[in-house]
């Protein structure tokens, strides 16, 4: 059920988006996260899906950050390429259509648009604890 979810909110976004968009925040700025889905699960109370739209420019970037320990993670890139470091893995980069999961506690230490000339977009679907309204918690 919730791959069927995930799917059609991929399908949904890459459906809206507009072709041949551009993005015109300044090169290097910290990615614009939206929140894009919210839904309970009636089958796992306490807990909920929610979708986020994570829209970098090019040479967008986000700071290192964690999650809500409650937190399991499913994202998608929907445009462009986006570099990924997980804990101490490796450095990794996705293209459209790829995807990666973070678990509770993972720390997110790289998360950037491997492009300085064009967006890129990735959608993240939380399974977290429903009173969770924080997403994205910086590493001080």
């Amino acid at each position: 059920m919730i791959r069927g979810l995930c799917s059609a909110a991929v399908v949904l976004l890459l459906t809206a988006s507009t072709a041949g968009a551009h993005d015109t925040r300044p090169t290097g700025e910290i990615s614009k996260v939206t929140l894009v889905y919210e839904h309970e699960l009636p089958n796992v109370p306490g807990k909920s899906m929610k979708g986020v739209l994570v829209e970098y420019g090019p040479g967008g970037f986000d700071e290192a950050h964690t999650h809500p320990s409650s937190a399991f993670i499913y994202a998608t890139v929907l445009e462009g390429a986006i570099q990924s470091q997980v804990n101490d893995g490796p450095v990794k980069t996705y293209r459209i259509g790829e995807s990666f999961s973070e678990y509770p506690g993972d720390r997110h230490a790289v998360s950037k648009n491997v492009s300085t000339t064009e967006p890129a977009r990735l959608l993240a679907v939380f399974v977290v604890d429903t009173a969770e309204k924080e997403l994205v918690l910086p590493i001080k």
